[in-house]
């Protein structure tokens, strides 16, 4: 099948694929630039996996309902993060909300799989994110119950545009200010992408944006291999959105790093937003699968370059805490030309800094999830 290298066309493809697994189209006329979230599919999220608790509160808020639910879902993720609300839920007037729900580890239980099936994922293309300046739009957001998850720039050098008109475009024209982009509050990651190569960051701050890598790699070298099927990039969408795929992101390995440092004599608190990069999520996928598979006693030797996140990893998080794939093997994870002898340590909280670590573990083969 030809590829369409328009701009629109490029658009086309990632949306088609999307629709067909499972995605809903999104409608930007319903996307709320002021609190930065689509208020009808949350409103319809709600009502259809929590109608107990939805009929609590109708007769609290009565004809106000749908407003005051959103407002207070709103001020939570304003004030504790759109991580920690998504996977936590908020409670209004004392009734606990679930924002979604994440694939249960067995099908033991139908109930759980069928809440976790309500979860409504959109996709929706130039959305108009800014009340201040209305012509503004992103190519794509990618929301989760209308909850907005990641923003992509989408560029195509058929056209004379590439992944770096995609950076300069976020770090010049996407205000850090505006709701959509607030830090840890609202979109998680923002990618750029083209289709050869795909960046990505979890923070804006203008011009000093650092963007990072989301290549494959597959070829032991930067980049990304052919697709001899299409895009080079395709597997961000067909791989990395792919719905339960995207929703395992969401729920055990993006995480908010908090440090402290000591700056002019104050204490002062650091937090960075840590998403996987693509490198990393299809390590650990591999590891699990692997240790699944042959069971306990394994050694494996993960490589990473230089600078590429051997120590995130390595100590990879699932939903909040440490994931940790107990006493199933050992792993060495080191640059593959280090000439460092291979000497297991102890992973701590603190990442080691001479490239080969040991993976610790706590939790049996057969407890681990997907």
């Amino acid at each position: 099948m030809p590829t369409d290298h328009t701009e629109k066309g490029f658009e086309n493809a990632v949306t088609a694929h999307l629709f067909t697994g499972g995605y809903v189209a999104g409608d930007p006329a319903t996307f709320d630039a002021k609190l930065a979230l689509d208020p009808s599919t949350l409103v319809a999220f709600v009502k259809a996996s929590q109608r107990e608790e939805w009929a609590r509160l109708a007769t609290i808020y009565g004809g106000e309902i749908e407003s005051k639910v959103v407002g207070t879902i709103a001020r939570d993720l304003d004030q504790r993060g759109l991580l920690e609300c998504l996977r936590h839920g908020v409670t209004d007037r004392g009734v606990k909300l679930r924002l979604a729900f994440f694939q249960p580890a067995h099908g033991l239980n139908p109930e759980t799989q069928a809440l976790y099936e309500k979860n409504i994922l959109t996709v929706t293309r130039q959305v108009h994110f800014s009340e201040k300046q209305t012509n503004l739009s992103v190519d794509l957001l990618l929301r989760v119950n209308g909850l907005p998850i990641a923003t992509a720039e989408l560029k195509n050098q058929f056209t004379g545009q590439t992944v770096l008109h995609a950076q300069k475009q976020y770090r010049e024209d996407r205000d850090p200010k505006e709701p959509l982009f607030a830090f840890k509050k609202r979109a998680l990651v923002h990618f750029a992408v083209d289709p050869d190569e795909i960046y990505m960051t979890t923070r804006l701050n203008g011009k000093r944006t650092v963007f990072l890598p989301f290549n494959n790699f597959r070829n032991g070298g930067k980049g990304t291999p052919e697709n001899l099927g299409g895009y080079k990039t395709a597997y961000l969408w067909e791989e990395v959105w792919q719905r339960d795929s995207w929703l395992d992101i969401l729920a055990r390995f993006v995480h908010l790093e908090v440090k402290e440092k000591i700056i002019a004599g104050q204490k002062v608190k650091i937090e960075s937003m840590i998403f996987p990069r693509y490198h990393q999520l299809d390590a650990v996928r591999k590891l699990v699968v692997a240790a699944r598979t042959n069971g306990p006693g394994r050694n494996y030797l993960v490589q990473h370059s230089a600078g590429s996140g051997k120590s995130n990893t390595t100590s990879r998080r699932q939903g909040g805490r440490r994931l940790h794939l107990s006493k199933v093997c050992n792993l060495i994870c080191r640059p593959p030309t280090c000439l460092l002898p291979p000497v297991l340590n102890t992973f701590s909280e603190t990442p080691l800094t001479s490239g080969v670590c040991r993976w610790e573990f706590t939790r049996t083969a057969h407890q681990m999830g997907g």
